[in-house]
């Protein structure tokens, strides 16, 4: 009873099964012939009717083409229109506002974090690189870096005996690297 109750509200034509339930209900016994033939007449004006609508129809479909590309509006012009448009709506709701919002932010936090990250990674390093300077400059005070002597203290002969042995290093190994030097001591 529900199913036929359904069927009478939907407004779908008829399909298969529908016709048939129709069909096998007995309305031409309880109709008379003036109805029979009211209800013949009407049918043959809804057929026509809809016939003349379908021809309508066709025709504005035909001038709607014909009005578009005059316009030069094509599927692929439409579809960027209808894409354009539908972006804006999203861009306009308040979730897409929120969650935009949120994720900048992230985004802010994110990029502070990977500065704080590589700041720390080279101050790491540079304190690294301080440290090893400094413990060469406690196992042999006289030599610096690059082989020269240091100013601060020490014999003159320890600072001659010092600056012979660098030049002898330099001269025997041809010239040196400037990371072989910082990691000499």
């Amino acid at each position: 009873m529900e199913a036929q109750a359904r069927g009478l509200l939907e407004t779908e034509p008829l399909q298969g099964r529908d016709e048939d339930t129709v069909a096998s209900a007995d309305f031409p016994s309880m109709l008379s012939e003036e109805e029979k033939e009211e209800l013949k007449a009407e049918l043959v004006q809804l057929e026509d009717e809809i016939t003349t609508l379908r021809q309508v129809l066709s025709a504005k479909e035909r001038r709607l083409v014909e009005i578009k590309q005059k316009l030069g509006l094509n599927l692929m012009n439409e579809l960027k229109q209808n894409f354009s448009r539908s972006w804006h709506d999203v861009q306009t709701t308040t979730a897409y506002k929120k969650t935009h919002e949120t994720l900048s932010h992230a985004g802010q936090k994110a990029t502070a974090a990977f500065s704080n990250v590589g700041t720390a990674i080279s101050k790491k390093f540079g304190d690294m690189r301080n440290n090893e300077i400094t413990a060469c400059a406690r196992l042999n005070p006289f030599q610096t870096k690059v082989g020269g002597t240091n100013h601060g203290g020490g014999s003159f002969e320890e600072v001659l005996s010092s600056t012979a042995q660098a030049s002898a290093q330099s001269s025997a190994g041809g010239p040196r690297r400037a990371e072989e030097e910082e990691l000499q001591c």
